[in-house]
């Protein structure tokens, strides 16, 4: 893009600039020249709200609220130039200097200050509180206050046309001032595009001040009239405006990293907090060293009183809303703490599953060819030679642990099973179901009983239909062992669908477990030496992890374990069931 094309809006702002000089030298005073430049000046300042808040329509987020605000701020200071318009060209009658516009000309900057206090050249490090809308509000308060309290007195209260020109004078250009500050502490620590465009909108403001300044001078002596070369510079102002809102999103600002030293961020946030610590301090000023006229006085008392009732409320609420803000973000914290340590178990618990099976599955079948040879040789001696009774029930004890460590090897070589069947549609409502009825009518005698609450439409999942069953076999075994030896109780098995994801809950009212963090430990065990071999359960972790879901174990505080298992949903519907237990 050449030079010319980047920078055209501000050349044609310059040139409508110069243009609107030509005519103020050239075209007699009177009221021609006064409506040239009032509508002109209205005109560029819808057309510099209209840039901002088409800027604020193609935005997201903060930057969106930044030029909602400008435009905000423009739009009221077109209201102040309508004004204008509708007396000296539809009226041909002069502006009064104390009217009620000079509250929006005096407003128009505050949205202004709240745009470049919302710091959208800077990216968050991390979520913080947002109370902008409070922060905004509570900020439009003070200044209302203010100007109330400085300038109403000698307006409507004690009536002295001198003093209020001089105080709204003062307070104007105490605004205008702060406006500039703020942009140019944003500018400071801004870079690219963002800085361009502080630079500009502070350039064309401090334009204005100096502007309105040497305005008010020429009014106060009576050499100010509307078109002279004192309203040029406000012509040029608004076009400035309108042109870096038209630019801006040629230059793509980009938000940048916070620096640790950026002491004047929160802007809007210092001057919300002076603004309570000021209204003491004016109130005082005003009881004890104010010479102004009783009524004014006790006016500005009252709007101490009524300012602090007011920012006070505001005060109270952001607080509240941002206790509120803190405390969801530390329990999100402790809730991302809590699944950084489910998933770092997880990890670790993968890596001993996947450890351990390489291991064993070596191990098991180098141990399984010796352990047969015994077994055969054991029997062949039982079958062909005539042994003693006490060589008898020693070979017995040979072949029986033998036996035993058959099966372990049998457990360990299918914990360690690396390539499981071919995975396929599976209805878990149907497996659950079978996987209860295999212990189910065993249990009367025992004092036992079974309660499920599994819905039966639940959509299938992808997966080995045996593997599943035998995990779900597992877990019950294990809660029914538990309940056997407490003498008795209940086991409630639910089943649901939750977002995209089969929820199975396993809760028993037994004894609880001793330390269910390390209950799918491959060898852990509770059972008596013989009875379990404490591959179950981590057998059952690996079958959960193979198929995508997660699986946790914790104790109730009324007592009793709970398993839980999460199955994610296959992406198609349930068809046909291709899964099945025995299959």
């Amino acid at each position: 893009m050449s030079p010319l094309q980047r920078y055209r809006w501000f050349l044609l702002a310059g040139g409508v600039t110069l243009a609107f000089a030509v005519v103020s030298l050239t075209v007699p005073r009177g009221h021609v020249l006064s409506s040239i430049f009032d509508i002109g000046y209205f005109v560029f300042m819808v057309a510099a709200s209209a840039a901002m808040l088409a800027n604020a329509w193609s935005e997201r987020g903060v930057n969106r609220t930044f030029w909602a605000l400008m435009g905000s701020g423009c739009f009221l200071w077109a209201c102040d130039s309508a004004a204008w318009n509708y007396y000296e060209v539809l009226r041909h009658a002069p502006v009064p200097r104390d009217w009620f516009m000079n509250v929006i000309l005096f407003l128009h900057l505050v949205p202004m200050i709240a745009a470049v206090g919302l710091r959208p050249h800077r990216a968050e490090r991390e979520p913080r509180f947002r109370g902008g809308t409070l922060e905004f509000l509570l900020l439009l308060v003070w200044w209302l206050f203010l100007y109330a309290f400085i300038v109403f007195p000698p307006q409507y209260v004690s009536l002295n046309p001198v003093l209020y020109e001089r105080n709204s004078g003062a307070l104007y250009l105490t605004e205008t001032g702060v406006l500039i500050l703020v942009m140019g502490i944003a500018a400071r620590r801004a870079t690219g595009g963002w800085r361009l465009i502080y630079l500009n909108l502070m350039a064309a403001s401090t334009l204005y001040a100096l502007d309105s300044q040497g305005l008010s001078l020429a009014m106060d002596t009576a050499n100010y009239y509307s078109g002279s070369l004192y309203d040029v510079p406000l012509i040029g102002t608004v076009c400035w405006l309108a042109a870096t809102a038209l630019t801006a999103p040629q230059w793509k600002p980009e938000p940048a990293p916070l620096h640790d030293n950026d002491k004047w961020g929160a802007v809007v946030l210092r001057m919300a907090t002076l603004a309570i610590l000021s209204l003491p301090a004016l109130g005082l000023w005003t009881l004890l060293w104010d010479r102004s006229p009783l009524a004014s006085r006790t006016f500005r008392l009252f709007a101490v009183l009524g300012a602090m009732l007011v920012l006070g409320a505001f005060l109270f609420v952001r607080q509240y809303l941002q206790d509120r803000a803190l405390i969801g973000l530390l329990n999100n914290s402790r809730n991302s703490f809590e699944n950084e340590q489910r998933l770092q178990s997880h990890l670790v618990q993968r890596e001993k599953l996947a450890s351990l099976g390489q291991l064993v599955a070596g191990a098991a079948q180098e141990i399984d060819q010796p352990l047969t040879a015994i077994m055969d040789y054991s029997e062949k001696l039982w079958s062909h030679e005539r042994l003693t009774p006490e060589q008898d029930a020693l070979v017995r004890k040979i072949v029986g642990h033998a036996q035993r460590t058959r099966d372990l090897i049998a457990n360990l070589l299918s914990f360690s099973q690396q390539n499981p069947a071919g995975k396929k549609m599976v209805d878990l409502s149907m497996l659950l179901q079978r996987s209860l009825q295999m212990r189910e009518l065993q249990l009367h005698e025992r004092n036992i009983r079974i309660e499920t609450a599994i819905d039966a439409a639940l959509p299938g999942v992808w997966g080995d239909g045996h593997r599943l069953f035998q995990a779900f076999v597992q877990i019950v075994e294990n809660a029914l062992d538990a309940l056997e030896e407490a003498g008795g109780g209940m086991l409630r098995v639910t089943a649901q669908h939750e977002k995209n994801q089969i929820v199975i809950r396993f809760s028993d009212t037994g004894p609880g477990i001793k330390e269910p963090d390390r209950v799918f430990d491959p060898f852990y065990t509770t059972k008596p030496i013989g009875k379990g071999t404490g591959l179950g359960l981590s057998a059952v972790y690996g079958v959960v992890r193979d198929h995508q879901g997660q699986i946790t174990c914790h104790n109730q505080a009324t007592g009793g374990a709970v398993f839980l298992l999460h199955l994610p949903v296959a992406a198609q519907p349930l068809a046909q069931v291709a899964g099945t237990s025995g299959d």
